[in-house]
């Protein structure tokens, strides 16, 4: 009796891309996507960043047109990154915290020029303006001191606001720095400004491009504050801080090499979840496909889509601009 063949046959739901688009679990769509971009003091036109392919250190007016090529494409938000002149950096980041120093003239300007059009996201950390490259201010050991960096955050999070952040992203991964973030927002009057806790950052090679992008002077590395990559449970218990501190956002960083993170922290959040594509995570999909080794425009929506399923809500990416190109088509299909 020849075989009649199987009776459940999973591929009849595989058939034609329509068949495929209607049954798809997991969806991206560009405002779904965060855009970072840089923004550097003292140069008179966009200066590409070698090791990431097609991205730009912008100045003020690039950076304008960048948001508005990502608001006019659905891109969901911006996040901004300064990078000040190796002259204006100290030892506490002072630079971070002037009304007019480039990250906070850049928010003011893009505020007035965007108003509400998009979510303008800022990077609260102070390792782009201080001399020794470190996230927080050094004691007299040379270690970063939690207690005293939290207090240059709360005072950097309310220039942040006043210059027009609609949300701020602590970044440096100092204990209790939520909270005081969200104490001096509020202290300051500006309740409605949301916090995006970078819940799990862990001390990745994967920042390496990051860098150069922001003219690091990191001698060392983070370690010491910083995830280590060895860890998994760890970040729930971050997660439970950051959410009972008042957390808006949280954020697992990098992405793809922590995608077991990402859905860990995902089923037990009752705030949006974010992961932040990083410039290493970039670079390696541009190299491969510089060599040939990949189809690009497949492998940055696969690894996209992969965040996405893993349970990221939104995702900070290089690649939201190209991305939301790519997804055209497929918006509000």
């Amino acid at each position: 009796m020849a075989y009649p063949g199987p009776v459940d046959r999973p591929r009849r739901l595989r058939t034609t891309p329509a068949m495929r688009r209607l049954v798809a679990q997991t969806r991206l769509h560009p405002a779904d996507l965060v855009l970072p971009v840089f923004v550097r003091d003292g140069i008179s036109e966009p200066a590409p960043i070698s090791s990431m392919p097609g991205v730009l250190q912008h100045t003020p007016d690039s950076l304008v047109e960048a948001a508005r090529e990502a608001i006019d494409l659905g891109v969901g938000g911006i996040m901004v990154f300064g990078v000040p002149r190796d002259v204006d950096k100290d030892a506490v980041g002072s630079a971070g915290l002037a009304p007019y120093g480039v990250l906070n003239a850049a928010l003011r300007r893009l505020r007035d020029e965007l108003g509400d059009e998009t979510v303008l996201m800022s990077d609260l950390c102070l390792d782009e303006f201080t001399d020794h490259g470190h996230c927080g201010v050094l004691d007299d050991a040379g270690r970063v001191d939690n207690d005293a960096t939290l207090q240059v955050y709360a005072q950097m999070a309310v220039a942040q606001a006043r210059a027009g952040a609609h949300v701020v992203g602590p970044s440096g991964m100092m204990d209790g720095q939520v909270a005081v973030v969200r104490a001096a927002l509020d202290a300051a009057g500006h309740q409605d400004v949301a916090v995006l806790a970078y819940t799990a950052k862990y001390a990745s090679a994967a920042y390496g491009p990051f860098r150069e992008a922001v003219a690091s002077t990191l001698k060392g590395d983070r370690s010491t504050y910083q995830q280590d990559p060895a860890n998994r449970t760890e970040s729930l218990r971050e997660l439970r801080l950051d959410l009972a501190q008042g957390a808006d956002l949280v954020m697992v960083k990098p992405a793809l090499p922590y995608l077991d993170v990402l859905a860990d922290v995902a089923a037990v959040a009752d705030v949006p979840v974010a992961a932040y594509q990083v410039s290493g995570e970039y670079l390696m999909i541009e190299a491969a496909a510089a060599n040939g080794w990949l189809d690009r425009d497949r492998m940055v929506l696969e690894t996209l889509t992969s965040i996405r399923r893993a349970g990221a809500q939104l995702i900070l990416t290089y690649y939201a601009v190209h991305a939301a190109r790519l997804l055209g088509g497929r918006v509000g299909a």
